[in-house]
Formats: C-alpha cells, sequence, structure tokens
C-alpha cells in the first residue's frame, strides 16, 4: 500500500475534527515531521494533522487505511485529591454551586508501550481507560489518535 503516513491526534479530532472512514478523500492541513523526536512523538508518522496553526493550504487525499494508536500510561493516584474528590457533594443531590476539583490522576506514557488497532473509520471521540480506586500506580490505555495511511491527491507538506 503506498501513501504518507499521518497522525491524527484525539485531541484535535475532538476539538476541531471530523470523523472519516476509508476510501473518503480529505483535506487536512498537515504538518511536515522533521526531527526523529517528533516522529516518535507521532508513531512514526510522516506529518501530523494541525487544526490550529497557520491556515495554509491543506493538503488533499484519500484515506487507505485507519490505525487507532492505543497508548500506555502508568498512572499515579493522589490518594488525598482522591478521597477529597470522593467526599465531593453530588451536583444531583441539590448541592449549591459548581464543584471544581483537581484530578487525582498524572498519567505517565510508557515510551514505545503502544499498539496499532486496525479500524475502518476514526471516531470522534476517544474514550480512555477509567482508572480505579486502588491509589497504586495503574497501566492504563488511552486511545490518543489515530495513524493513517492517505494517498496524496494534492500538495504534500
Amino acid at each position: 500500500m503506498t501513501g504518507m503516513r499521518v497522525f491524527y491526534e484525539g485531541w484535535q479530532m475532538e476539538c476541531c475534527g471530523r470523523p472519516f472512514a476509508v476510501g473518503d478523500e480529505v483535506a487536512w492541513p498537515l504538518v511536515a515531521v522533521t526531527t526523529e523526536e517528533h516522529r516518535e512523538r507521532c508513531y512514526g508518522a510522516e506529518a501530523w494533522v494541525e487544526n490550529h496553526g497557520d491556515r495554509t493550504r491543506p493538503a488533499t487525499g484519500r484515506v487507505r487505511a485507519v490505525e487507532l494508536v492505543r497508548q500506555e500510561y502508568l498512572v499515579h493516584t493522589d490518594r488525598r485529591a482522591r478521597e477529597r474528590l470522593d467526599r465531593a457533594p453530588d451536583p444531583a443531590a441539590g448541592s449549591e454551586g459548581l464543584v471544581v476539583l483537581p484530578s487525582p490522576y498524572r498519567w505517565e506514557a510508557v515510551p514505545g508501550a503502544y499498539t496499532l488497532q486496525s479500524a475502518d473509520s476514526c471516531p470522534k471521540w476517544f474514550e480512555p481507560d477509567e482508572p480505579g480506586p486502588d491509589p497504586g500506580p495503574q497501566r492504563l490505555h488511552r486511545t490518543v489518535g489515530a495513524l493513517v495511511t492517505l494517498e496524496p491527491t494534492g500538495d504534500r507538506p
């Protein structure tokens, strides 16, 4: 299969993207990967979708394959923050005002620990595994985006 590999980060899709499927013609603002460090952060892709940068003419192409990227994380739990969260008033129970509490979790990506899951399409929303109440470090996964094989039909980044 020919084409270029493009990383579509999950937050970019959730914020401003439109779901797509294999066979779709797309037009995305792409940024070329220029360093080895960035290539690792983009899971080996040649370019990534940047919906918030300089609005240059988008690259066009046909989606030939979609692989969802599931990154493994080591999740650390702050016990005190977790206890505050557990004691927070339930808004449905008639509490007054908005209660904002910090997340009790710190997600640390495990370098090189990811899997690719073949898919027919890219979803709008990516659901992570949720940490349980266990205070010890937990190994969980998050779908962080999609690696797309894009057959260019126009300009490349």
